[in-house]
């Protein structure tokens, strides 16, 4: 299949770790999204963790998007992802179809099978069995978008068929991908993932390509491809300023790994920044580095956070800004409304 002439989408996401609690985390990831719309992204995606604050800071994304859905009009809304071996299926199927009509058609549900073993547990599910789980759900979830009886002659309502046409589908493997594009799904492809065993310096484009290689011979004829590829970015108006915050933020990461008995090779900003594939800079710092991602040039969206840097919230703020204005521009988005006013936060 040839590559898609599809225009780019640009697009905010949040894990919703401002260094703060939970109540204004979510205050401030809803005016980073509110933010986002001003600017002139095209979609904001909210992760899903249950229990541990330091991975994420949200395990009702549709709740907060239903909140969010209120405070803006016209951004896209997108679950990236819902944890879906840990979730009742057809609640799942409910609370969506919810969310969607509340924001006037504006939801995008991406899913994915969750990664940290001691939630599983908690939910009574084996991890061993997550993928299994995982499967079995998204077919119940897909047959009750359908409007298919789910037993003793109940349908879903409100019906919502045409959700079937946004779902998205996270993964690290080609095989994962080629599944998505077997259904006409999209594909979401992670802002870092792990390395082959024998390949610890492999490029990140390096493992995304062929995945996308995949996904599109894969996709049926006449259907348009949909490949989110999200990046962890954090660009500033000063370089040092970019680098000091980055340090900061990518060392507490590290930390965390060892503690948990994994090693980054090296302690350097430099090496971190490698280790965690992140593009940090001034504009034109992070559009060489991005420029160089060959498959973040074959994706239709490009969904950029700040994490694993997470700076304070007015650096995430100007981040936003200066994405919208000059770095997606470099990477072949243009805006589809023109950017509008807000008073600073």
């Amino acid at each position: 299949m040839s590559e898609h002439p599809t225009k780019k989408r640009l697009g905010f996401f949040t894990r919703l770790l401002d260094d703060t609690g939970p109540g204004e985390r979510y205050r401030l990831a809803e005016a980073q999204i509110v933010h986002a719309e001003a600017h002139g992204f095209d979609s904001a995606w909210i992760a899903q963790h249950h229990f541990h604050a330091d991975e994420g800071g949200l395990p009702s994304p549709a709740v907060f998007l239903a909140h969010v859905a209120a405070n803006t009009s016209r951004i896209r809304l997108g679950t990236g992802v819902i944890t879906l071996p840990m979730e009742n299926p057809l609640r799942v199927a409910e609370d969506t179809a919810v969310v969607d009509l509340l924001s006037g058609g504006r939801l995008d549900v991406g899913f994915g099978t969750g990664g940290t073993r001691e939630s599983f547990e908690a939910f009574g599910i084996s991890p061993e069995r997550r993928g299994e789980v995982y499967a079995e759900y998204l077919g119940i979830v897909r047959r009750a978008w359908a409007g298919e009886d789910l037993g003793a002659g109940n349908r879903l309502y409100p019906k919502a068929p045409h959700l079937l046409d946004r779902i998205w589908l996270a993964t690290f493997s080609a095989n994962g991908a080629k599944l998505a594009g077997e259904k006409g799904d999209g594909l979401m492809l992670s802002r870092t993932q792990p390395r082959p065993a024998d390949n610890h310096d492999a490029r990140l484009d390096a493992l995304q390509n062929p995945m996308i290689d995949a996904y599109l011979a894969a996709l049926p004829a006449g259907r348009a491809p949909r490949i989110l590829g999200s990046r962890s970015l954090f660009v500033a108006d000063d370089r040092k300023q970019a680098l000091k915050l980055a340090e900061a933020g990518l060392t507490r990461v590290a930390d965390r790994f060892a503690a948990a008995g994994h090693r980054i090779p090296g302690r350097s900003l430099e090496d971190l920044i490698k280790a965690l594939d992140s593009h940090v800079g001034t504009p034109d710092d992070v559009i060489a580095t991005l420029k160089a991602d060959s498959a973040l040039a074959r994706t239709t969206d490009l969904v950029f956070q700040v994490h694993s840097i997470d700076p304070p919230h007015e650096y995430i703020l100007r981040s936003i800004e200066l994405i919208a204005a000059e770095v997606a521009p470099a990477l072949g988005w243009t805006p589809d409304t023109a950017p509008t006013r807000i008073a600073a936060e």
